[in-house]
């Protein structure tokens, strides 16, 4: 994963609320288990509308979408956050999440951030021909118009986006202690790792150790 500690462009002014991950992507996408090439079928079916701000050449390639109340509800699909990824989306804003999407957003590098209505409607304002930036730092989301929202994150997931570091990273980073603590079992408890007779354990009816 890579590591995220500020995410600055053009962002998608949609606001759409009670968005589902079916509309971010449809099931008859659901049966690769790859994550590229799922950036292709984000969307589809507000692609499938003309105007519509996917397809704004004004927009191409955004980091940033600008979304509605209640962002990646229904299923619990992890499909969407890798569609999301795939198209080039690294940080969400929203007032508010599905907790599951949120969390598979999170597992996938990308920023989840909350802000309240008025916050919303003003960065959609501004992203309309305007930058927008996350800066996961000084945990606030601005614009060239000198607007300051600051938004707040639980700061395992802050610690872990800017480090880059998703579950395997995790574990990885713990390597030297994880080999510590396994020595340490093998040393003093050698019949966890089938070492009976090491152990000098007698089995009873046999005199065998």
């Amino acid at each position: 994963m890579q590591p995220v500690t500020r995410v600055s462009g053009t962002a998608y002014p949609w606001g759409q609320k009670n968005v589902d991950t079916d509309v971010i992507i449809p099931a008859h996408w659901l049966k690769t288990v790859t994550r590229e090439g799922l950036g292709r079928g984000a969307f589809e079916t507000v692609r499938a509308q003309t105007d519509n701000v996917f397809d704004d050449p004004r927009y191409a390639g955004a980091p940033i979408l600008i979304a509605g109340d209640n962002f990646g509800c229904g299923s619990s699909r992890e499909h969407a956050a890798w569609a999301l990824a795939d198209m080039g989306i690294t940080a969400v804003i929203a007032p508010s999440f599905s907790d599951i999407f949120s969390g598979n957003a999170f597992k996938n590098g990308i920023v989840t951030v909350v802000l309240p209505q008025d916050a919303i409607d003003r960065l959609i304002e501004v992203a309309q021909d305007q930058p927008i930036t996350v800066d996961l730092e000084t945990m606030t989301v601005t614009t060239p118009y000198q607007d300051r929202f600051p938004f707040e994150l639980d700061a395992f997931r802050r610690q872990c986006l800017m480090e880059g570091l998703d579950e395997v990273g995790l574990t990885l980073a713990r390597d030297t202690q994880i080999s510590k603590y396994e020595a340490g079992v093998a040393e003093h408890r050698p019949w966890m790792n089938g070492e009976r007779a090491h152990a000098g354990i007698v089995v009873e009816g046999t005199g065998r150790t």
